[in-house]
């Protein structure tokens, strides 16, 4: 019987192991080759078996039960060929509009946001469904409703200081 500072050793010397080598362990291991080139995914069976196999794996009860389960499931390896190939069922599919958030950046919708430019104020109002009025026209864009309103192509968060990146709302420091 091995001790626990055998059975540690071997298995951090597993670290040290190239994918090819421990490929290779697996097979010497559990005596079949492996499927995965994915070397901590090979390290953390091998070393999950040398365990088992020094200290014994599950019980006979947790064995069956596990064997229970398996064959219940339907087990796949890989997507089958015609895989989001065929048409959708047409009574499985719905077709609907989400409502855009606001982003976090923005105030309150009915909250004006002014700013002098050039001498007059520029005011763009926050709407409830998420678009901006500016001098009686609605815009989809904050953006476009300060272009439209100075002529010049301004980022309408840069224009009214709202944050330089989403998730960072008026008054926040980053």
């Amino acid at each position: 019987m091995r001790t626990e500072t055998e059975i540690r050793e071997e298995i951090e010397a597993l670290r040290s192991l190239s994918t090819a080598q421990l490929k290779q362990k697996y097979l010497e291991v559990f005596g079949e080759e492996s499927r995965s080139n994915h070397k901590q995914f090979l390290f953390r069976r091998i070393a999950w078996r040398i365990q088992a196999n020094a200290w014994g794996g599950l019980s006979e009860r947790a064995r069956r039960r596990a064997l229970e389960i398996a064959n219940d499931a339907d087990l796949r390896i890989r997507a089958p060929k015609n895989f989001l190939r065929e048409p959708l069922d047409d009574g499985r599919t719905v077709e609907t509009r989400l409502k855009p958030s606001l982003d976090p950046r923005l105030p309150l919708p009915g909250t004006p946001l002014i700013r002098r430019y050039q001498g007059k104020d520029i005011v763009v109002h926050v709407r409830p469904d998420g678009g901006f009025e500016c001098n009686g026209r609605i815009y989809t864009s904050l953006s476009r409703a300060v272009t439209e309103a100075t002529g010049t192509r301004w980022n309408g968060f840069a224009f009214f200081n709202l944050g330089h990146r989403p998730g960072v709302k008026h008054g926040e420091r980053e």
